[in-house]
C-alpha cells in the first residue's frame, strides 16, 4: 500500500461483470477530476490469441485437459506484481495493452489478438486502476494482493456468471455453447484454486444473485436481469462505513450481517458510487497530505 501513489484493483472471473464496474469506477474518476492510469488484466496473460491456442494444444496432448487462462502458466504474475510494487513507490510502472478486436487493433495499431509493446505508464497520474482477473492473487513466489489500497471482488452467483459468460461468448464471439461449456470444464481447477480465493482478500465483495431459476444456466434463454436480483455487499472491516447513512439512501436496502448490505440489484450503480466515492476521496486526501 502507498499513501503517494495508491491502487485500486478490481478483480472477477470471465464474465463477471468487472467491465460494469469499471465503468462505475470512470464516472467516478471524471465527476471528482481524478487522472487514473487504466490498466487491463488481459495485458498480463502469457500468450497472445494464436499462441494460447497452441500451447492449450501442447498442453492437451501431454495430458494437462485444464490449461487455462485463469492459472499461472498462462499469466505473467511477476510483471503484474512488478508493476503494483513499482507504482506504489515511484507512481510509474510498465504495462501494455492486448487488443481484443478490429475497433482496437485500428486505436493501437496492431492485429487483434496480440499484445501492444510493453511501454511505461503512470506519471502525472493520481492513482492506478486495474480491472481484471488477478488483481489479489497470490501464489507461493507472488503477492499481488498486498499492493492495492482498495480491492474490489465483482462475484455473482455461480450460475450467473456461467449464463453471462454463455450469453458474451455466443453473442460477441461467436462460439458455441459447446465452446463455452469447454471453455468452463477447462478452467474449473485454475478457477477454484487461483480466482475464488481472491474474494478472502478484497476489502468490498459486489455480489448479485439472481431471484429467478438460474438451475440449469446452459439452457437459460436470458440473462436475469438487475431488477430480478439481489445485490449483496460484503465489507471485510466495517469499522468507518456509515451504514445508517447507506441504508438511508438507497430505497429498499437492509443488513443480513453486521458487514453485509443487500438491496436491489438495479441499485448497484447508485449503490457502487455512495460505497466508493468516499473511498475514493480518502485515497487522495491521504495522498495529499503524505506530500
Amino acid at each position: 500500500m502507498s499513501a503517494r501513489h495508491p491502487i485500486i484493483a478490481v478483480t472477477g472471473s470471465s464474465g463477471a461483470g468487472t467491465s460494469t464496474v469499471k465503468t462505475t469506477f470512470e464516472w467516478i474518476f471524471r465527476r471528482e477530476k481524478i487522472d487514473a492510469a487504466i490498466v487491463e488484466g488481459d495485458a498480463f496473460h502469457r500468450y497472445d490469441r494464436m499462441a494460447m491456442r497452441q500451447r492449450m494444444k501442447e498442453a492437451e496432448a501431454a495430458g494437462n485437459k485444464n490449461f487455462s487462462h485463469f492459472g499461472p502458466d498462462s499469466n505473467v504474475f511477476g510483471d503484474l506484481e512488478e508493476l503494483f510494487r513499482s507504482y506504489a513507490l515511484s507512481g510509474r510502472g510498465r504495462s501494455r495493452t492486448y487488443i481484443h478486436d478490429a475497433e482496437e487493433g485500428a486505436k493501437y495499431g496492431g492485429e487483434p489478438g496480440t499484445f501492444t509493446e510493453w511501454k511505461e505508464i503512470g506519471e502525472g497520474s493520481d492513482l492506478l486502476f486495474y480491472e481484471g482477473l488477478h488483481g489479489a492473487v497470490k501464489t507461493e513466489e507472488h503477492d499481488v494482493a498486498k499492493y492495492p489500497d482498495l480491492l474490489i471482488g465483482v462475484a455473482p452467483s455461480i450460475n450467473l456468471e456461467w449464463i453471462q459468460k454463455l450469453h458474451r461468448d455466443k453473442r460477441q464471439r461467436g462460439y458455441s455453447t459447446e465452446a463455452v461449456v469447454d471453455t468452463i470444464l477447462r478452467r474449473m481447477p485454475d478457477y477454484v484454486n487461483y480466482i475464488v480465493p481472491q474474494f478472502s482478500r478484497t476489502h468490498i465483495n459486489f455480489q448479485r444473485v439472481p431471484t429467478v431459476d438460474t438451475s440449469n444456466p446452459f439452457i437459460a434463454q436470458d440473462i436475469p436481469t438487475a431488477d430480478e436480483s439481489f445485490l449483496i455487499v460484503r465489507f471485510a472491516n466495517p469499522r468507518g462505513i456509515d451504514f445508517p447513512y447507506l441504508l438511508s439512501m438507497i430505497h429498499d436496502a437492509f443488513m443480513s450481517r453486521p458487514n453485509t448490505l443487500v438491496l436491489p440489484g438495479g441499485k448497484l450503480p447508485l449503490a457502487m458510487q455512495i460505497i466508493l466515492t468516499p473511498l475514493i476521496l480518502r485515497l487522495m486526501d491521504t495522498k495529499k497530505r503524505a506530500y
